[in-house]
């Protein structure tokens, strides 16, 4: 993948309906006109539709396209789905129609009973409230073991050394993964490499050793995780303890780990924790001025993706033609 109309492409050839529970927020109107005019996503905007109309009109935003679903006219009836799903909590059904008056949770529930491919959120959620939404209604995809995150970082200027798409992943949600988390992130972010960009994966699990240059209790971790992941799949090409500049340089890689060395690029860096992840990935997108998009999540049954509250309408526009993606299977 060279760049993000590649993406775009393919959210167009197959179109999903997103849904955006802040149908308040300028910035959701203006990336919902924007992705309706582009005829990338079907957009639904739950709430008021009166007040929906109103806050568009008021910015100068035409959302003519996307489908007004009033939340009083539903409820009762995503009401009882939320009450069905959540029999393990013992949730009384008052205490379900009260939860689904929130509209995070009313696009949730809309997602898990398939009436919408996916969601977005989290201009104004917190992450946490976004996440643990999206855990406890979609939940997780019967094949995964944990709920992780990843960036798509798109190199696409000239003077770019690694031009093209990269993932970077172990920057949000698990702040000190064990082994075994750690190689279900690897794995999960291969099969997304695949999937969603295309990509044939070549994986580095990251550290600041390059087999075994250092000792630490962090070193053996990425190792452990490395073999971990490398058993679960051996159809990916996975590698590791691995520095970052002998990870994609391939001279530098032939000097501290030969037997490592491949004709292929590195195209997916898997970060041993959150620490060095959000710093790493932040570093990349302002020094470099590579384009960050993300945290995706990845591990759920169907896609349901947070937002920065600092995102910009080109942040929610991009992070939904991701998750029309995903909702394409």
């Amino acid at each position: 993948m060279k760049d993000f109309s590649e993406l775009a492409d393919r959210a167009r050839a197959s179109r999903k309906t997103i849904i955006f529970p802040e149908s308040g927020d300028p910035r959701i109107l203006m990336a919902a006109e924007k992705l309706g005019k582009d005829k990338l996503a079907d957009v639904v905007l739950p709430g008021d539709p009166a007040s929906i109309k109103k806050s568009a009109k008021d910015i100068g935003c035409d959302i003519c396209g996307a489908r007004l679903v009033d939340l009083s006219a539903r409820a009762e009836e995503l009401a009882q789905t939320l009450y069905e799903l959540r029999p393990h909590t013992g949730l009384p059904l008052e205490q379900a129609r009260e939860q689904i008056a929130d509209p995070l949770t009313f696009a949730n529930v809309m997602v898990r009973r398939g009436e919408v491919g996916g969601c977005v959120a989290g201009a104004m959620y917190p992450t946490g409230d976004v996440v643990r939404s999206a855990l406890q209604i979609v939940g997780k995809h019967p094949e995964c073991e944990l709920v992780s995150s990843f960036f798509i970082m798109i190199f696409d200027k000239p003077f770019h050394s690694f031009p093209g798409a990269m993932l970077f992943a172990g920057c949000a949600l698990a702040i000190d993964p064990d082994a075994g988390q750690l190689a279900d992130i690897a794995v999960a972010t291969a099969d997304t490499a695949r999937n969603l960009l295309g990509i044939e994966p070549r994986v580095a699990m990251l550290s600041f050793s390059t087999q075994g240059s250092a000792k630490h209790a962090q070193v053996d971790k990425v190792v452990d995780a490395t073999r971990i992941a490398k058993q679960r799949r051996p159809d990916f090409d996975i590698f590791g303890d691995v520095q970052l500049d002998a990870a994609i340089v391939p001279e530098i890689l032939a000097q501290k780990a030969a037997h490592f060395s491949s004709e292929k690029k590195t195209n997916v860096l898997i970060f041993p924790g959150l620490e060095a992840g959000n710093i790493g990935y932040k570093l990349v997108e302002r020094f470099a001025r590579a384009e960050a998009i993300g945290p995706i999540l990845q591990g759920l049954n169907k896609p349901a993706n947070d937002l920065s509250r600092g995102c910009s309408t080109d942040d929610v526009y991009k992070v939904a033609i991701v998750t029309a993606i995903q909702a394409q299977g």
